[in-house]
């Protein structure tokens, strides 16, 4: 290795400096980053309450408020300010009034607001974070979902410490299958999410649910009288993580009883106005990699249920009812691109809104929210390449419009990098694989510039033509950028994404080296500088794609799986990973070949690229472990290497500003390390 990681910094930023102005996204800019997100549109279609994020910089926190406007964009003004986290805002069924989250006193409770007089109160003292919150019909009382601790009985008692002693802290017992989770530093604790309501008045919330199984989304019946959840409450329910049925509890007996049971998982959507019908979407379980939820109702007693959108091969999701109970509101992803849709009753779809997303900052993932109002008035969340996610609205038969600019004072003066749609055929079977190019700021097709391949996660997820802070950060450093969807990618179908079942990652190499020739035949690109990057499931593919190819000048895996074998034993979902992405675990008869034959540590003697690895130091979902593999095989074998580990991160490097940032310089700085000139 040329360097210390001390002096690939400060190459990254001396590159940085000498290639990006002022006028271009810099990565300090990343901290001037706001995005709307969870818009809740009022019961009269006039007004939207929405959750404002933002980024403090001198904590290093990611931060929101809640800010309102009316539909025409008019009248925006803040509800809650200050450096602290507001979230979930909800409506009160006559729109006087607003519940929300909030941890300004420091743990989170939930405060109601008057619109009428801005006067607020506290509500709740709970030990733990309300989630799912739903308001009773007659505006009293509302219903939510909540973790209950449980405390284990000790396999053993140690004897007491005499007075004053100092000792070690006491073992850590565990029987659970899954006791650790990313996102969390610590193990998880013992206990379970469990159903309640609250007065609206405020007091003491009571539980409605028990046993030891966990419970969410409450839905209220239209009489107030009964609330339905899911619940996976199977004998062995710890090994089918994916499985949940549909139950409805009567709230003054707090008994419950299932209405419907099957392999597979089952979500509420909702009672019908009327009450008379049940919405709720899932699918049967056929341990397949991708499997399609879909839109199911029948009779409120659990009788007649039918699968209305049995013939729309997309994914249905966070489905409301219509009005007037003749169909439904949701949500799909459809060739990279989130769509706000209507399906009635019989399962015809029509399209309202395109561009829905800009969730996530870093990378131009899927993910976006919306809200419906009785009169059928919709706000969501709207994104394109050169915004993150603003308010927006819409109604069926019009156009839709966006309301807000969050980041107008920050690109009013920086220049972003143009996206371009590229459809090229794969290699392989001739497919077609979706893609986008994302050139410079200040592109001339007279040049030739160096290229970046970001590759997306997942594997079952998908990029599109949204916002990404990283893809522009890369941009602006001179880089000509190409991230794409190859099989097993989400929104071109079930079948689509089932081409890696059992089979990942293989033939995903021969679409995304088909990408890089098709950018390649545009003919503004040097193919002496070509560069590989992609997290998790893209740190896969970067690891493999080195292992088989040295076309690369350098390539920079994050949080990769590198051995399969370790990696489902290991990881934070121990339950899942083996039984749908291989179908058998690793000790059974023929499978160690198998899962070695996926594993890029397989094809580590093939690689001469010199390749940085990079995860976040508490990541449980693709553990660092599984990097430390790489980079000392690399090491052995006396590869260019570099580890950087960033702290206080996950798997979600991208969550703290700081590590977002980070992330990209040091990518940025490893590349520049190799450029050819």
């Amino acid at each position: 290795m040329k360097h210390f990681l001390l002096t690939v910094w400060m190459l990254a930023l001396c590159s940085i400096a000498h290639t990006q102005s002022p006028n271009t996204f810099n990565p300090i800019d990343v901290f001037d980053l706001e995005y709307a997100s969870d818009p809740q549109i009022s019961p009269d279609g006039e007004s939207i309450i929405y959750v404002r994020n933002f980024k403090d910089i001198m904590t290093d926190k990611n931060r929101s408020n809640i800010w309102m406007l009316d539909a025409d964009g008019s009248n925006h003004r803040p509800l809650t300010t200050g450096m602290q986290n507001d979230r979930a805002p909800r409506w009160s069924p006559d729109g006087t009034k607003l519940i929300y989250v909030s941890a300004k006193e420091k743990s989170s409770q939930l405060y109601m607001r008057w619109l009428d007089s801005g006067l607020e109160a506290r509500l709740s003292n709970l030990p733990y974070t309300a989630s799912s919150l739903k308001w009773s019909p007659d505006g009293k009382w509302i219903a939510f979902s909540m973790f209950v601790p449980k405390s284990e009985k000790p396999l053993v008692q140690l004897p007491a410490k005499p007075k004053g002693a100092t000792w070690n802290d006491a073992p850590k017992y565990i029987e659970k299958m899954r006791f650790k989770a990313d996102g969390s530093a610590n193990l998880l604790p013992s206990g379970y999410r469990h159903i309640f309501v609250l007065s609206a008045e405020g007091g003491t919330a009571r539980q409605l649910t028990s046993g030891d199984y966990n419970h969410s989304s409450p839905a209220w019946s239209p009489d107030g009288k009964t609330l339905l959840f899911s619940s996976n409450q199977q004998e062995y329910w710890e090994y089918n993580p994916a499985n949940s049925d549909l139950f409805v509890l009567n709230i003054a007996t707090e008994e419950s009883k299932a209405l419907v049971t099957r392999e597979g998982p089952d979500q509420v959507v909702g009672y019908s106005p009327d009450g008379k019908m049940i919405a709720y979407t899932g699918h049967d379980e056929k341990y397949l990699g991708l499997q399609l939820d879909d839109l199911y109702v029948m009779n409120s007693d659990g009788s007649n249920a039918r699968n209305i959108s049995s013939d729309f091969d997309r994914n249905v999701s966070d489905v409301v009812w219509a009005s007037d109970g003749k169909g439904f509101y949701f949500q799909y992803h459809d060739k990279g691109n989130s769509k706000v849709a209507y399906m009635d009753l019989n399962g015809k779809v029509s399209v309202l809104s395109d561009n829905l997303g800009g969730l996530s900052i870093g990378r131009p993932y899927s993910g976006g929210q919306f809200s419906v109002a009785p009169d059928g008035t919709y706000a969501f969340t709207h994104s394109t390449p050169d915004h993150p996610a603003d308010v927006a609205v819409g109604k069926k038969g019009t156009a839709a419009k966006r309301l807000t600019r969050l980041n107008d004072d920050l690109f009013a003066h920086k220049r972003l990098g143009e996206v371009e749609e590229l459809w090229v055929k794969s290699s392989f079977d001739e497919r077609d694989i979706q893609a986008w190019i994302c050139k410079p700021p200040n592109f001339d097709l007279n040049k030739k510039y160096p290229l970046i391949l970001e590759i997306h996660g997942g594997p079952f997820t998908n990029y599109g033509d949204r916002f990404s802070a990283e893809v522009q950060l890369y941009a602006a450093a001179g880089y000509v950028v190409v991230y794409a969807n190859p099989r097993g990618s989400t929104s071109y179908g079930a079948e689509f994404g089932n081409l890696i079942h059992h089979n990942y990652p293989n033939q995903d190499y021969d679409d995304l080296m088909s990408v890089v020739d098709g950018v390649i035949a545009k003919g503004y690109v040097d193919n002496e500088n070509l560069f590989v990057t992609g997290g998790s499931g893209g740190g896969v593919l970067t690891s493999w794609i080195v292992g088989k190819t040295d076309r690369f000048r350098a390539a920079v895996v994050a949080k990769p799986v590198i051995n399969w074998t370790s990696f489902v034993l290991h990881a934070d979902h121990p339950a899942f990973f083996a039984k749908y992405w291989f179908g058998a675990f690793p000790w059974e008869e023929g499978q160690q070949e198998k899962y070695w034959a996926r594993s890029p540590l397989s094809l580590v003697g093939n690689v001469v690229t010199p390749t940085m690895l990079l995860t976040g130091e508490q990541d449980y979902r693709t553990p660092m472990s599984e990097t430390v593999q790489y980079y000392t095989a690399l090491k052995l074998r006396k590869i260019e290497t570099a580890l950087v580990r960033i702290q206080n991160a996950g798997h979600g490097i991208a969550n703290t500003p700081s590590n977002l940032m980070s992330k990209v310089v040091y990518v940025l700085g490893w590349f520049e390390e190799y450029r050819a000139e």
